[in-house]
């Protein structure tokens, strides 16, 4: 058998690739910061374990307490002389004198006058009565009140109290309903007809004068 010669073979190592040049340079730099990093360590605990300077201690001599000077020796008491009693004064007795007679007489005094009968003052005189003024008079011609046509188809009926105000001429000064018939048709009706009214006025003697009086209106459908 005969051998065979082969070539040799050529093995060429490729070029690294980005990544991995990265990930070297990170181990790179991550082994120089824990190099410095254990450097820094070991000079601090150093810096720590040196022992601070001696600090040198003197005892000063104590102060020599100051006594309190001794008080003053008391003052002696000199003893107060008492003043002496006043000397009784003499007392003056008050004589006493003869009392002298009366050298005046009181006169009697004349009897006082009777007292002058009150009398009651004049009564004011009593005003003179008034008498009402009247609207029932045949010679005044009131027209009735007109009667509603809706109210008589509806069937209202009732009476309606009327308060008048009469002036001193006869005329209505003002009227307003006193008690209504339940129907407001039937107050206007009314009220209406009584302001055209003619009144005889009241009066006070010959004096005619402004007055109230009160008109009934029925209002029936029979």
């Amino acid at each position: 058998m005969t051998a065979v010669a082969l070539p040799p073979l050529h093995i060429t190592e490729a070029p690294p690739s980005a990544a991995e040049r990265v990930l070297r340079w990170t181990l790179v730099l991550a082994l120089h910061g824990l190099l410095l990093w254990g450097a820094l360590v070991v000079s601090v605990r150093q810096e720590i374990l040196t022992l601070p300077p001696s600090i040198a201690v003197r005892l000063l001599p104590l102060l020599e307490e100051k006594k309190p000077d001794p008080p003053p020796p008391p003052k002696p008491q000199v003893p107060l002389r008492k003043p002496p009693p006043p000397a009784a004064q003499p007392i003056l007795a008050a004589v006493p004198r003869a009392e002298a007679p009366a050298s005046f007489v009181v006169p009697a005094q004349p009897p006082a006058p009777p007292p002058a009968p009150i009398t009651a003052p004049p009564a004011p005189p009593s005003p003179l009565p008034v008498v009402a003024a009247r609207f029932d008079a045949d010679y005044l011609h009131n027209p009735k009140p007109i009667y509603p046509a809706i109210a008589r188809r509806n069937g209202e009926e009732g009476k309606v109290l009327l308060k008048v105000r009469v002036s001193a001429e006869g005329s209505a000064l003002e009227v307003e309903v006193k008690q209504s018939s339940g129907f407001p048709r039937l107050d206007a009706a009314a009220r209406d007809a009584v302001l055209r009214w003619r009144f005889v006025p009241a009066r006070r003697g010959d004096e005619a004068v402004e007055t109230a009086v009160v008109v009934p209106i029925n209002f029936s459908l029979e």
